[in-house]
């Protein structure tokens, strides 16, 4: 048909081939959706929300853009299988100096989560990178002796964060304080490289009143810590809460943004926080998914709570990254194969020197 020398077939092959390569370019579109066309759509849909305005800080407006942004992903995360890694075979990598740290700065991580996200998210925290933590526990509303997980005497949902986070800081106090030296609390959609997070703590001291994060700079004096970017405490820090937190003038029980909370908590108890980034001023810790911090896009208040400048790109972001929030599962699994698989051939890597001189600073005390 295409070969006859008459105008209209010429006509109408040619409208058939113009609609078969528009179709060809909307579903490319639809469904091979690269970094960047995922941080433009995160973007437009931040700047659509009731949040893309200019505020000044509060508790709610990070709890309400989190809100908004779990209750987005979870619309896209669907049953997501499992991928096993077997590292045997595969790599003849000289771990001796992360196997060494692993044994002199032990950490536990504990993970928040529900009992409606154990199949579809914590699953993956747990076949990812919470396997390389010393301890690692899941902390829920309820008890599931299967996965398992440790129900906490609190009700399920985003208001009852804080309270969630009270109790298994204080369950791992009773139950763990020896077994680690640093205790670190995460998100199920949290990705964390725990082998860069024990290299940037083994220039600190676990009996320092310190915790670690990534550093907001609103409504806590000393500022506080992103909850989903992760947030660690020292066996110090750790021992004030146990002893301390149950005053309530000190420590809020429930309610508000459970990190803020934290953060009080955490200031009056005379535990400080410090600066995370490496010695090139680059971020460690990371409140958004790794795309977002490399080509931008944030929110309108994160500018304002951000400690780092709300930087952007490659040169923002250290060598030795320590974790990423809004991970979905199936990005868990891409990072763990970027990170730990992915190898360019004839490239030794070396080891770098990022870490920041730590000076002696004068213990605070906590509040009488």
């Amino acid at each position: 048909l295409c070969g006859s020398s008459q105008t209209s077939n010429l006509n109408f092959c040619f409208g058939l081939s113009f609609g078969f390569v528009i179709a060809f370019l909307i579903a490319s579109f639809t469904t091979i959706r690269t970094p960047l066309v995922l941080t433009q759509y995160s973007s437009n849909f931040i700047r659509s929300s009731s949040l893309a305005v200019t505020n000044p800080p509060s508790r709610n407006t990070s709890l309400n853009y989190d809100k908004l942004m779990h209750d987005e992903l979870n619309k896209k995360i669907g049953k997501v299988r499992e991928i096993q890694f077997n590292d045997v075979h595969m790599h003849h990598d000289d771990d001796r100096v992360a196997k060494n740290l692993s044994k002199t700065v032990r950490i536990l991580c504990w993970i928040m989560t529900g009992p409606q996200n154990l199949d579809t998210k914590a699953i993956h925290v747990k076949k990812t990178w919470g396997k390389r933590c010393n301890v690692l526990l899941f902390f829920s509303s309820v008890t599931n002796k299967t996965f398992p997980t440790i129900g906490l005497n609190v009700s399920e949902g985003r208001g009852h964060l804080t309270a969630k986070t009270m109790l298994a800081f204080r369950y791992v106090f009773k139950h763990y304080f020896d077994k680690a030296d640093w205790f670190m609390k995460a998100d199920d959609d949290t990705y964390v490289i725990v082998e860069n997070l024990r290299y940037f703590l083994s220039s600190h001291s676990p009996k320092e009143p310190v915790y670690f994060g990534h550093h907001f700079k609103t409504i806590v004096k000393q500022g506080y810590y992103s909850g989903g970017a992760g947030y660690v405490l020292s066996k110090e820090a750790l021992r004030r809460f146990a002893e301390g937190s149950n005053n309530k003038q000190m420590c809020r029980e429930d309610g508000g943004a459970e990190d803020a909370e934290i953060g009080h908590c955490m200031q009056n108890l005379g535990v400080r926080t410090e600066n995370t980034t490496d010695k090139l001023g680059r971020s460690r810790f990371h409140c958004f998914d790794p795309e977002t911090h490399i080509f931008g896009g944030y929110p309108d208040w994160y500018y304002q709570y951000d400690a780092n400048g709300a930087k952007k790109g490659t040169e923002s972001i250290s060598d030795y990254a320590i974790s990423f929030h809004y991970v979905p599962p199936n990005k868990m699994y891409a990072l763990e194969f970027y990170i730990y698989h992915l190898r360019p051939y004839g490239i030794e890597t070396g080891h770098q020197d990022l870490n920041n001189p730590h000076p002696k600073i004068n213990t605070p005390r906590p509040k009488v």
